[in-house]
């Protein structure tokens, strides 16, 4: 048992490990592939260097939490009525549950507020798509992703298990960042593809809140999220940053939910800014800060 468990988790591992690889070379591909169409100048490097940049304080916060959040999720599975044994079928199904885990948490992400603007914000907050663009994450998702995936603990899967799955669907996801790759045909109707990714990104308005699937593409048809790439994209946000300042990237969003949290009129306002959809606005008064979207 404790062999096959270990069999399988290292599997897991060393696939994301081959796809993290694959990711790199790509971005090695489309560096050059930029380069020979003249579209590799300077704000596009400067864009790439700040999307790197946001790993730092990232990779920072999940060495601090990593002993915290192994403590929570062996508390959890010490809680669970069951536990499931792994095996190649259930890490399969581990996974799966995993991906519609990680669906629910972008979802949200886009549709919270408070989860927009702390964390979210940051990945959409490039005027460009790139392999860089993939790496433009905030350091607040180490305070907030581990919790989506506590269910499947809870479900019995072995934590070590879950964490695989994670970081497997997340490796999966490197290599959507690009618009080298174009429409994949019957692959983009399964699977998140370049394309499909590349709506995700879109600010335009038939384009916002679409395709939230990590691996699958099943979840955002099952629940009504998914949209075809029909033309190319604009990137970014909504109200776009303009600035490649880390601060600015990591906490332009919270200072808008700040201040408009400030000028709020009552606690249910409050609770409104904070849980409603970005750009919700109090019915007495337009928002002094419409948030940004992307």
């Amino acid at each position: 048992m404790e062999a096959s468990l270990n069999a399988i988790e290292t599997a897991i591992f060393g696939f994301g490990d081959l796809l993290a690889v694959f990711a790199l070379g790509l971005l090695l591909v489309e560096l050059l592939w930029l380069w020979r169409r003249r579209r590799l100048g300077k704000d596009r490097w400067l864009e790439m260097l700040t999307s790197f940049g946001t790993l730092v304080p990232s990779i920072a916060a999940e060495l601090l939490l990593a002993a915290s959040w192994v403590a929570a999720y062996l508390f959890v599975q010490a809680l669970a009525p069951w536990q499931i044994p792994t095996t190649v079928w259930t890490a399969v199904l581990a996974v799966i549950l995993v991906d519609l885990a990680y669906y629910w948490e972008h979802r949200l992400s886009h549709q919270i507020r408070l989860l927009w603007a702390v964390a979210h914000s940051v990945h959409h907050s490039s005027p460009h798509f790139n392999q860089a663009t993939a790496y433009r994450i905030s350091f607040m998702d180490q305070f907030i992703s581990p919790i989506f995936y506590l269910p499947v603990v809870a479900l019995g899967f072995d934590p070590l298990l879950v964490l695989a799955a994670f970081v497997l669907i997340l490796s999966y996801q490197t290599w959507l960042h690009t618009e080298m790759i174009g429409r994949l045909g019957w692959l983009d109707r399964v699977f998140n593809t370049p394309s499909n990714h590349r709506v995700h990104h879109g600010a335009d308005a038939g384009y916002l809140d679409r395709n939230y699937g990590a691996v699958l593409m099943v979840w955002d048809r099952l629940f009504g999220t998914y949209r075809a790439e029909a033309e190319t994209p604009v990137y970014g946000l909504t109200r776009p940053l303009n600035s490649k300042n880390p601060l600015k990237v990591h906490f332009h969003e919270a200072g808008f939910l700040l201040r408009d949290l400030r000028a709020a009129g009552s606690l249910g306002e409050a609770l409104g800014l904070l849980f409603r959809r970005p750009g919700w606005t109090p019915r007495r008064r337009p928002a002094p800060s419409p948030a940004s979207r992307g």
